[in-house]
């Protein structure tokens, strides 16, 4: 029951972005030192910020809103993408990562047969609709509107039924020293996961990610196996690459 409560707290605050610890207890019906407890559990987890009276969600401050990332080098991640594709092939199982670069790779698979998407990706969902041969699965879960990309551990347990071949990852920043890194902690456990149980993790990001470090790192740079970009990054970079035998792509 603690388990399950502390999952429906967190999709409330998802929702709500904050709530005072009189509300909290008045909507999951406990007493204020419980409602400590389990506040106390999702602080530890990174996941909320307490503040006085209350709680707010830790990423409301920390992650730019999607209207205004979309726009941000569309040129460059127009053509990160395009490569992308060229990886797919016919009959793969495939998860794209949420992002507003990794979204762009729709368009360019219309010829690609069988191919099955999963995502937590609302823009992929929504991209994919006019294309016949994409079979899209979501993973489900809270819809979180800073990323509009769905998340919480019911999202994580879908992922499990399935056998991925390929990962398309997305990161708000790339460091050799902290590895691929990304604004929001609410992500991590779905993009951890990915890249545990997936066959080949392949990393998109424009060149203005590189030698950035976002909040939280949710895995090692040195084990994606393919890197695609829109301009070839400098010898620091592709010398790591070659050292530890990651794939460049780009232009």
């Amino acid at each position: 029951m603690k388990e399950d409560r502390i999952s429906e707290l967190q999709n409330y605050i998802l929702e709500k972005e904050r709530a005072s610890i009189e509300e909290l207890c008045s909507v999951f019906n406990v007493s204020k030192n419980t409602m400590r407890r389990d506040i106390n559990q999702l602080e530890s987890q990174g996941k909320i910020k307490k503040v006085y009276g209350g709680i707010i969600l830790t990423d409301k401050k920390t992650t730019e809103p999607f209207e205004s990332r979309e726009v941000k080098n569309k040129d460059a991640k127009l053509i990160i993408a395009k490569l992308a594709s060229t990886l797919i092939e016919d009959g793969d199982i495939i998860y794209i990562d949420s992002g507003t670069t990794t979204m762009h790779m729709i368009p360019y698979l219309s010829d690609v047969k069988n191919l099955t998407i999963i995502t937590n990706n609302l823009h992929v969902i929504l991209k994919a609709l006019p294309y016949q041969n994409l079979n899209v699965i979501s993973t489900g879960g809270t819809l979180f509107r800073r990323t509009n990309s769905f998340v919480d551990s019911g999202a994580v347990s879908s992922l499990k039924k399935y056998n991925i071949s390929k990962a398309f990852l997305a990161t708000t920043g790339i460091s050799i020293a902290k590895g691929i890194t990304n604004s929001s902690s609410l992500e991590y456990d779905i993009k951890r996961y990915i890249v545990e149980h997936c066959d080949k993790r392949i990393l998109l990001a424009d060149d203005t990610k590189l030698g950035k470090v976002s909040l939280i790192t949710y895995y090692d740079l040195k084990d994606i196996q393919v890197f695609v970009t829109n301009q070839k990054p400098d010898t620091e970079y592709t010398d790591f690459f070659r050292s530890n035998h990651i794939t460049l792509m780009a232009p």
